[in-house]
C-alpha cells in the first residue's frame, strides 16, 4: 500500500519532470534543469530526495532562492517555494535579472490572487511573461520524515509552536492566523492522499480551531463541483487509505504534558532526546584518537537515518540495551565475513592478487569469488555499523555521565503509581545523578502524576533551585494545572514500569564495542501512552469520561452536525494529528499499537503528526518563556 511519504516523493518527482507524468522506461534521458527553493521547499525535499537522486532526475544545481546566483541560460529552473511577499519579490528581480531562459514556478501552498497579479505585474516589466512556462499549486506544504510520520515545520517552527499558541496575550487575529498556517498545511496532506476524513477533536483549545477551520476548508472545496481538488480520487493518482474514509484525530499537547519530559530508552527517541536528531538527520562526534599532546580528538559526523537502512528501521523502536547487542552481532558478523575472505585467498596463495585476477581463474575458485564479489556489500554493512557504533557510543556516555537510565527507571514507576525505592527529593540532591535539567524534568513528571500538598512543592522547589534550575517552567505548570481537570490524565499513564533482566549477554567480554557496565538492562513493559488510549478509543467509536464530549465534524455532509452518527463504523486507519507538539515516544506507542492490534488479527494503519517535532529540552524552553511572560 501506497505511504503518505511515497506519494509525497512522487508528486515532487512528478514536479521535477516539469510536471509531466514521470516516464516508465529508465532509460529515458531526464531534462537537465536548476532546482531553486527556499528554506521552507528545502526541508520537504531534503529528508525524502538525495542529492544523488536529483542528479538522476536531471538537477545539475540545487540553489538557495534568497543567495545571489549567476546567470544560467538554456536551462530550465524549477522553482519551489511557499507563496510569500518577499518570495514572490525575489522570483520578480530574477525576471528582471533574466537568470534563466524557461521558468517553471511551484508553489508549495496555493497563491492568492493578490500574489498571483503581483508576479504578473513582475514579469510583465521584464518583459518574462513568455518565459514562465506554467505556475503550478502543488499542496505539499508537510514535511514526511517517514512512511507513518510528518511534521507541518523544521525551521521557523517558532511561530506555530505550543509556546505561541498559549501566549497569554496573544491577540485574535494572531491566534487566527496561527490556525491557518496549521489548516492550511493539513489540507495539503489529504489533499496529497485524495481523501476526506472525519474529524475528532476535543473542545475548548487550538485542536478543536482546527479542526473546525479544516472542516470548512474541506467542506467549501468538497461541494464546489467545478474546483473540487477531492473529486475521484483528487490530484494524486494513488490512494492511501482503504475505501473506508480514514478518522482524523486532531488533540492538543496538553492532553499529555508528561510523556514530553519523560526519559526515554528507545533508541530513535534518545537519538532525538540527547543528540538532537532532526529531518531524519544526526551529526554526533565520533572520537579519532589520540593528538599529539596525548588528549582526545574529535570530529563531527552526519549521520541520515531514514528506512533504507534496514538497522536503523528494525531497531529504532527497540530498547537502547537491544541496540547495543544488535550493533555488536552485526559487527562480529562482519568480522566473521572479512576473516573467511582472508582465509580463502591465503590459502590459494593470491593474497596481492586484484579481484579481476581473482575473478578469472577456474570454477574451482567460485567460492573465492563469490566471497570476493560481496565486498560491496560488506563495506556498505561496515559503513553501517561504525555509523551506529558513533550514535550509540555517544547515547552511551551520555546515559552514564547522566545516569538516564536511573531517571527513566523512576520515571516509570511514577507514571505507573508504583513505590519508589529512593524519593525524588532524594534524586535532587544527590550531586551525581543527572544534570539539573534532568532532575527538573522528574519532578515535573512526579508533580503531574502526584497530588502533592503545597509544603512538599514548596520543599522540592527550593531543591531545584538551590541546583541551579530555572524555575520558569514550573510557574507555567501550576497556572496550567489550576485549569485542568487532571484527575484523569493521573489515572491514564497506569500498565507501565519497567522491570531489570539479567546482565547483557554479548556486551561483557573485552572485544565489545560497548562497555555497558553500570547501566542498568530495563525491560520496558508494553502499555498505551494516553494519546494511544484516547485513539483506540475512537477508531473503535467507543467513548469514556474522557472523549465522550469530543467534536465530530464530517465534511462531506451538506450541514454540520456535531452528533456522532448512530450507524457508528469502525475505522481501520487513522491519522492522529498533535497541535503544539509531537514526540517520538507517542509515535512509536502508537506504532507499537498498530503491531499490537495485527497480532490479534486486526488491521489498523495510523499515521503520526504533528505541528513539529519537540524534545524535552525544547520544550522546557518555552514553558519557561511563557512562565516569564506570566510573571
Amino acid at each position: 500500500m501506497t505511504s503518505l511519504r511515497e506519494m509525497q516523493i512522487a508528486a515532487l518527482k512528478q514536479m521535477l519532470n516539469l510536471n509531466d507524468p514521470q516516464p516508465r522506461s529508465e532509460v529515458t534521458v531526464p531534462v537537465w534543469k536548476v532546482l531553486i527553493y527556499d528554506r521552507i521547499g528545502q526541508d520537504i525535499i531534503s529528508p525524502l530526495i538525495s542529492i544523488k537522486e536529483l542528479r538522476e532526475l536531471g538537477v545539475t544545481l540545487h540553489l538557495q532562492l534568497h543567495t545571489d546566483r549567476d546567470p544560467i541560460p538554456e536551462v530550465p529552473a524549477v522553482y519551489f517555494c511557499a507563496p510569500t511577499d518577499e518570495n514572490i519579490g525575489r522570483i520578480g528581480q530574477d525576471l528582471q535579472n533574466k537568470l534563466y531562459d524557461v521558468y517553471h514556478l511551484n508553489f508549495i501552498s496555493p497563491i492568492n490572487r493578490s500574489k498571483m497579479e503581483d508576479l504578473a505585474s513582475a514579469a510583465l516589466m521584464a518583459g518574462a511573461v513568455a518565459n514562465i512556462h506554467k505556475v503550478y499549486d502543488q499542496y505539499l506544504n508537510f514535511i514526511s520524515l517517514e512512511d507513518e510520520l510528518f511534521i507541518l515545520r523544521h525551521q521557523n517552527s517558532d511561530i506555530i509552536s505550543y509556546h505561541a499558541l498559549n501566549r497569554g496575550e496573544i491577540k485574535d487575529t494572531e491566534m487566527d492566523r496561527i490556525i491557518d498556517i496549521i489548516v492550511d498545511s493539513l489540507f495539503s496532506v489529504f489533499v496529497t492522499l485524495g481523501t476526506i476524513p472525519v474529524i475528532r477533536s476535543p473542545r475548548g483549545n487550538a485542536a478543536e480551531m482546527v479542526a473546525s477551520k479544516l472542516d470548512k476548508k474541506l467542506r467549501e472545496n468538497t461541494w464546489d463541483t467545478r474546483n473540487t481538488l477531492f473529486q475521484g480520487e483528487g490530484i494524486r493518482p494513488h490512494n492511501l487509505f482503504s475505501s473506508v474514509r480514514p478518522l482524523l484525530i486532531i488533540l492538543d499537547r496538553s492532553v499529555d504534558m508528561a510523556t514530553v519530559f519523560h526519559h526515554t530508552w528507545t533508541y530513535q527517541a534518545l537519538a532525538h532526546d540527547v543528540l538532537d536528531l532532526s529531518l531524519n538527520r544526526l551529526v554526533v562526534e565520533e572520537s579519532i584518537g589520540k593528538s599529539a599532546s596525548g588528549g582526545a580528538r574529535s570530529k563531527t559526523r552526519a549521520c541520515e537515518l531514514d528506512d533504507s537502512d534496514k538497522f536503523w528501521a528494525s531497531h529504532k523502536g527497540s530498547p537502547f540495551p537491544t541496540v547495543a547487542e544488535a550493533i555488536q552481532e552485526q559487527l562480529e558478523q562482519y568480522r566473521s565475513h572479512e576473516q573467511q575472505v582472508k582465509r580463502l585467498k591465503s590459502t590459494m596463495g593470491i593474497d596481492n592478487e586484484s579481484d579481476e585476477a581473482i575473478s578469472m581463474m577456474t570454477d574451482t575458485t567460485a567460492k573465492l569469488t563469490n566471497a570476493v564479489n560481496s565486498l560491496p556489500q560488506l563495506l556498505e554493512m561496515k559503513r553501517l555499523i561504525d555509523m551506529h557504533t558513533t550514535i550509540a557510543t555517544g547515547i552511551l556516555n551520555s546515559i552514564k555521565s547522566r545516569r538516564l537510565d536511573t531517571f527513566f527507571e523512576i520515571e516509570e514507576k511514577i507514571m505507573s503509581k508504583q513505590t519508589l525505592d529512593k524519593s525524588v527529593l532524594d534524586i535532587i540532591n544527590d550531586t551525581e545523578c543527572g544534570l539539573p535539567e534532568d532532575k527538573l524534568r522528574l519532578f515535573i513528571i512526579y508533580y503531574l502524576c502526584t497530588n502533592m500538598s503545597d509544603a512538599e512543592y514548596n520543599k522540592h522547589e527550593n531543591a531545584l533551585s538551590n541546583i541551579g534550575c530555572d524555575l520558569s517552567p514550573l510557574t507555567y505548570l501550576r497556572r496550567w494545572r489550576n485549569y485542568t481537570k487532571i484527575a484523569g490524565i493521573q489515572n491514564s499513564y497506569e500498565g507501565g514500569g519497567t522491570k531489570t533482566v539479567s546482565m547483557f549477554s554479548k556486551l561483557v567480554n573485552q572485544g565489545s564495542s560497548f562497555v555497558m557496565e553500570g547501566v542498568k538492562n530495563l525491560v520496558v513493559k508494553k502499555h498505551n501512552l494516553p494519546v494511544t488510549k484516547i485513539v483506540d478509543e475512537l477508531v473503535d467509536m467507543r467513548q469514556s469520561a474522557q472523549t465522550e464530549d469530543y467534536c465530530y465534524f464530517d465534511p462531506k455532509q451538506l450541514k454540520h452536525s456535531d452528533q456522532v452518527p448512530k450507524n457508528k463504523t469502525v475505522f481501520q486507519d487513522a491519522i492522529v494529528f498533535i497541535v503544539g507538539g509531537g514526540n517520538y515516544i507517542e509515535y512509536q506507542n502508537l506504532m507499537d499499537y498498530v503491531k499490537q492490534k495485527a497480532s490479534g488479527g486486526t488491521t489498523k494503519k495510523i499515521v503520526y503528526g504533528s505541528t513539529t517535532l519537540t524534545n524535552a529540552k525544547q520544550f522546557l524552553k518555552q514553558l519557561s518563556l511563557l512562565g516569564q511572560e506570566g510573571q
